[in-house]
């Protein structure tokens, strides 16, 4: 592996981008005018802010990756890249984000980018292995990119920005949990209690699931009360929530690891498609 690769690998890029997708869509729906140039500007200091998060989490959890199978092989574990080279990229990769949402926007977005950035490496990494708090901690960082956005287009923390951090904050649960479901082998091997108390694949955990789920509907819905969204998106994202909240019943009737990777599967559709939605029907 060269260490080109090795540097990109740290950043999580699929998932860093998912996140800065999600701020630009923020940025889109606070602007008064529809800049593509400025959002794609967010998503660049999104990514770079999130690859840094992103690198510290897995810093911290060099050893902790070598016990699972999914993992082992990562740049760090593997020796690839040194400590000190890794927290030099992190730097690297904070400053320029942090920078570019300062200088570009707003010292606002860019705090709460700082904000974040700290919540996930220095907080909610460290929980993962202590309880099963920590997806409600981790939540909170995940939650903030269209937070961040709205703020970075409109300079203040308004309701409308809010609420788009309430129905990602609120995804994440079902989110988060299907996957430690799918992965709880794997995540037991290195200590990590993802789970919701009693941390066990079980009816409890299942119901948990879906009460989330079932939460997550009424909240998507308040963007057309507040005016953001015209009338189609409301269609879309109750249908969307139907369907979702359908293949959490799945799993409990279930229990299974098959309906817990639906859900998996089904959430990474979900937020995409509902924030998709929503700024088209804006436009």
């Amino acid at each position: 592996m060269s260490k080109a690769r090795a540097f990109f690998q740290l950043i999580k890029f699929r998932l860093a981008l998912t996140v800065a997708f999600s701020s630009a869509i923020g940025y889109l729906l606070g602007a008064h005018e529809l800049d593509w140039g400025k959002a794609l500007l967010v998503m660049v200091g999104g990514l770079a802010v999130t690859g840094s998060a992103n690198t510290i989490n897995q810093i911290f959890e060099i050893e902790l990756d070598k016990q699972m199978k999914r993992t082992a092989k990562r740049p760090l574990p593997m020796g690839v890249l040194s400590v000190t080279e890794a927290w030099v990229f992190t730097v690297v990769l904070g400053v320029i984000g942090l920078g570019l949402l300062a200088y570009f926007f707003n010292p606002l977005a860019a705090a709460l980018s700082l904000v974040s950035l700290i919540l996930y490496g220095f907080i909610y990494t460290p929980l993962k292995t202590i309880s099963p708090i920590c997806v409600a901690v981790g939540a909170i960082p995940g939650g903030l990119p269209p937070l961040i956005g709205w703020v970075a287009a409109t300079g203040y923390l308004g309701v409308e920005g809010w609420i788009l951090f309430g129905i990602q904050f609120m995804w994440q649960f079902p989110h988060f949990w299907a996957i430690a479901w799918v992965l709880d082998d794997d995540y037991k091997k290195a200590g990590f209690k993802m789970l919701p108390t009693p941390g066990k694949k079980d009816l409890r955990t299942a119901f948990q699931i879906m009460t989330y789920t079932l939460v997550l509907i009424p909240l998507s819905l308040l963007p057309f009360y507040f005016g953001m969204t015209n009338t189609t998106y409301p269609m879309v994202a109750a249908i969307c929530g139907v369907l979702f909240l359908m293949q959490t019943f799945y799993l409990m009737r279930t229990v299974s690891k098959k309906a817990a990777m639906s859900i998996m599967f089904g959430s990474f559709l979900y937020l995409p498609i509902v924030q998709i939605a929503l700024v088209l029907d804006r436009i």
